[in-house]
């Protein structure tokens, strides 16, 4: 998934525009629906890539952010952007659910609620509100798959997102937990040690604590170790965030001051 172009799931150019997005998104959601590819094992991971990229690119606040960080970062800027973004995040505020029902009653396909579900598990909840004029739907994520938690931003952002956690948990009584964030930290090594491998001290200064890391053989600069449940405490009974830390190699004192000195000169 570290590849993922939402450009590319939905057939789409990047200059189309929001019909043209919906109307790629509807076939799609018909041709991989899952009531139509009962002996396709991989039909609920693809429904699921391509429910997601809808998501993003059918919202002009999300599509944005995508856009900008896949200008400046390439085929990295999935993994990136999903960094800010959880489930929770990416499907508030969606229509996706207006998609399905249209083909329940077309073609008598199991419903919303029932598809989701069955691609997100008992994580995945749905509620209504309605009042005189009114009416709003909205769905949240409270595990499985919604995982991924969002760095540096609250796990439900945007007013949708705010209003459908205040509306769960106020008239329904379902309170939500939350997942603890990601840490990124950078984690400085000798070309040696990058070489061999091993053991290394880590300070993790947001639990005030020393830990010891096993480091990867050949690990590279740039690179990032992924240290689970090391992050940020999760709220209400949620998992605890992951520690990511970004290799970072140092030169040798007398090695940089000649490449600085060099570059003055080229």
């Amino acid at each position: 998934m570290e590849d993922t172009d939402y450009y590319q799931v939905l057939g789409v150019d990047r200059d189309d525009d929001p019909k043209s997005i919906k109307d790629a998104y509807r076939k799609l959601a018909f041709e991989y629906h899952p009531d139509r590819n009962t002996e396709n094992p991989n039909v609920l991971e693809k429904m699921k890539a391509i429910n997601e990229a809808y998501a993003v690119l059918s919202d002009p606040a999300k599509r944005r952010r995508y856009d900008s960080i896949r200008q400046q970062y390439g085929s990295s800027a999935y993994s990136r952007f999903r960094q800010s973004y959880t489930e929770q995040d990416i499907f508030s505020g969606s229509d996706i659910f207006q998609v399905f029902e249209e083909m329940t009653r077309a073609f008598g396909f199991r419903g919303f609620d029932d598809i989701f579900k069955e691609f997100y598990g008992e994580g995945y909840r749905s509620f209504e509100f309605r009042r005189p004029g009114y009416y709003a739907r909205g769905f949240v994520f409270t595990g499985g798959s919604a995982k991924r938690k969002p760095h540096g931003q609250p796990p439900i952002n945007g007013p949708f997102g705010k209003m459908s956690k205040f509306l769960l948990e106020k008239i329904s009584g379902i309170t939500l937990p939350e997942t603890g964030k990601d840490i990124h930290d950078t984690i400085r090594l000798s070309p040696g040690h990058a070489a061999e491998g091993g053991p290394y001290a880590y300070y993790h200064r947001k639990r005030d604590k020393k830990l010891i890391v096993n480091i990867p053989k050949g690990v590279q600069s740039g690179q990032r170790i992924r240290l689970s449940g090391l992050g940020e405490t999760g709220k209400g009974g949620a998992v605890n965030g992951d520690l990511y830390l970004r290799v970072q190699i140092q030169q040798p004192i007398l090695r940089s001051l000649k490449d600085g000195i060099g570059k003055l000169f080229r």
